[in-house]
């Protein structure tokens, strides 16, 4: 194509970037991801965030909860989210995304320091304190299958770019943090 990765994201004055915030279901990834995205078009930035909630409704609404469908979930978020810093964009990736394998997966699709890896590290115990959805009970009860932290593994970053400590931090001074790393 004549129009490459290059010009538009010159022409946006930024570059791409993909944030993958990663974490378990109610670690305030969706509200950190808001807040950044505020921020970052605040600043003039082009920016999209790609949501679990809002993915699965559309793109990915055949997909289940197995690991098969999980796998396949983020494989199909990281080309969109590839193909959006291919436009020039900033994308917010805001998934659960429970397997080391396929973070790695999608970093590997992105250029060199074009991906971060953001892990939400929230305790499971205050997770199931702000369901306010109520699945994790659901999922105690057997009344929600495969669910991340109850009866399906979530494989937390060994050695993440970006370090959020839900707990400790607001979701305000956790998007200052990963504003830091944008060049």
């Amino acid at each position: 194509m004549t129009i490459d990765r290059e010009f538009r994201a010159s022409q946006k004055n930024q570059s791409p970037k993909c944030f993958w915030l990663t974490g378990l279901s109610g670690s305030g990834k969706s509200t950190i991801a808001n807040v950044l995205d505020q921020k970052l078009s605040a600043a003039g930035k082009h920016v999209f965030i790609l949501d679990g909630d809002n993915v699965r409704h559309g793109l990915n609404k055949d997909l289940g909860f197995t690991e098969t469908d999980r796998v396949e979930n983020v494989r199909r978020i990281a080309e969109v989210a590839k193909l959006m810093a291919d436009a020039g964009l900033i994308v917010i990736v805001s998934f659960i995304s429970p397997f080391r394998s396929e973070r790695e997966m999608a970093k590997r699709l992105f250029l060199p320091d074009e991906f971060l890896e953001v892990f939400v590290d929230t305790s499971l115990e205050e997770c199931q304190n702000r369901d306010v959805k109520g699945l994790y009970a659901k999922a105690r009860e057997g009344k929600l299958l495969n669910f991340t932290g109850i009866d399906s593994p979530y494989e937390a970053p060994t050695s993440p770019d970006i370090h959020l400590r839900t707990e400790l931090n607001s979701p305000e001074e956790c998007a200052e943090l990963i504003m830091q790393n944008l060049k």
